[in-house]
């Protein structure tokens, strides 16, 4: 459960942005010890997103590109932390409906071991416009 920011009161995955110096795995595998307290023991990225919003929604201005990593093993204990709340979700109990709208359509392909590319465009009340989705 994302805290604090930007999707604050969904539940979310871990990450933000790189900082100089870094590529995007060390920034995920950072991020997931900072929000979360484990260390990723066998990351593997699958894949990316652009996200673009109109006028009106409630994302910044700019386009955000999110990258997207998975793990299925990793080193210490989940814990809450300033910035999210993790917990576990069997496959068939996912919130999607507390979630970003455009998870549903990306994230069963993720934890099934598939990668994807594509691009949301939100309007407003984050209301999917238009998306395009490649799996592979």
């Amino acid at each position: 459960m994302k805290k604090r920011g930007f999707g604050a009161g969904r539940w979310n995955g871990f990450g933000g942005k790189v900082h100089d110096g870094e590529d995007a795995t060390t920034c995920a595998v950072r991020e997931l010890e900072e929000e979360a307290g484990i260390t990723p023991l066998n990351l593997v990225e699958r894949g990316f997103l652009h996200f673009d919003y109109e006028e009106g929604s409630s994302a910044p201005d700019e386009r955000l590109e999110v990258r997207l990593f998975a793990a299925s093993a990793f080193r210490g204990t989940p814990q809450e932390s300033e910035e999210m709340r993790p917990q576990w979700f069997s496959l068939d109990t996912i919130p999607y409906d507390a979630m970003w709208p455009d998870d549903i359509h990306w994230l069963p392909y993720i934890l099934q071991g598939a990668s994807v590319q594509g691009q949301f465009v939100f309007g407003e009340q984050d209301v999917i416009i238009h998306h395009t989705l490649h799996v592979y």
